[in-house]
C-alpha cells in the first residue's frame, strides 16, 4: 500500500516526457514566432483558383486563450487581375470559430481585404469561392507610432487587435 501510494506521488510530481506536447490552452492572445510560425504559414494561398503568394514578412501567427491557432498574412497579388488586387489583400486561417469585430468568423481559411463606404472603413471577409461571408466595420488608430502592413497587437487585459495599416478591429 505505502509502496503504491510513493509510486503514485512520484507519478504526480514527475516532469512530462521529453517530447511530449505541451499544454497549449492560455488564457490571453499571445503571438507564436519560431517554428510554430514557419510551419504555420503556407508560401501560397488558393482563392477563387489562383495560389497568390504570401508575404511572410507580413504575417502574424495568434495563439486564442483556448490554445487554438489565427494566422493573418497579406498576399502578393502583383501580377494578378486587377478584380483580384482590388478584393483581396489578405488572408486568415482559424482554427477556431472567432470574432472580428462584430463579425463571425468559423473555423476555416479565408480572404480578406478593405473596402470604404460613406467615409468608413470595413473589413470585408471572403470564403476560398470568393464569397463574402462577413464584414465588420474597423477603427482608425492616429496615435500608432510605427504602423506596417499588418500586425496583431496584444492588448492590457488578454485581448487583441488586428491591424492593417492604422485600421484595426478586435479579436475576439
Amino acid at each position: 500500500m505505502v509502496h503504491s501510494l510513493l509510486l503514485s506521488a512520484v507519478l504526480l510530481v514527475a516532469p512530462a516526457q521529453p517530447g511530449a506536447a505541451p499544454a497549449r490552452a492560455t488564457r490571453a492572445f499571445a503571438i507564436e514566432t519560431g517554428r510554430p510560425f514557419n510551419a504555420a504559414l503556407p508560401r501560397d494561398f488558393y482563392l477563387e483558383g489562383n495560389a497568390i503568394p504570401t508575404e511572410k514578412r507580413n504575417a502574424t501567427l495568434v495563439a486564442t486563450p483556448s490554445g487554438k491557432q489565427l494566422l493573418f498574412a497579406i498576399l502578393d497579388t502583383s501580377g494578378y487581375s486587377s478584380q483580384v488586387q482590388q478584393k483581396y489583400m489578405g488572408m486568415m486561417i482559424a482554427e477556431a470559430s472567432v470574432r472580428l469585430g462584430a463579425a463571425r468568423v468559423p473555423v476555416g481559411s479565408y480572404g480578406f481585404g478593405l473596402k470604404t463606404l460613406s467615409g468608413e472603413t470595413y473589413l470585408a471577409i471572403y470564403n476560398q469561392a470568393g464569397v463574402r461571408i462577413a464584414s465588420c466595420r474597423m477603427k482608425k488608430d492616429l496615435e500608432l507610432k510605427a504602423p506596417r502592413p499588418l500586425q496583431v497587437i496584444l492588448a492590457s487585459g488578454g485581448g487583441a487587435r488586428l491591424y492593417i495599416g492604422r485600421e484595426w478591429v478586435q479579436i475576439k
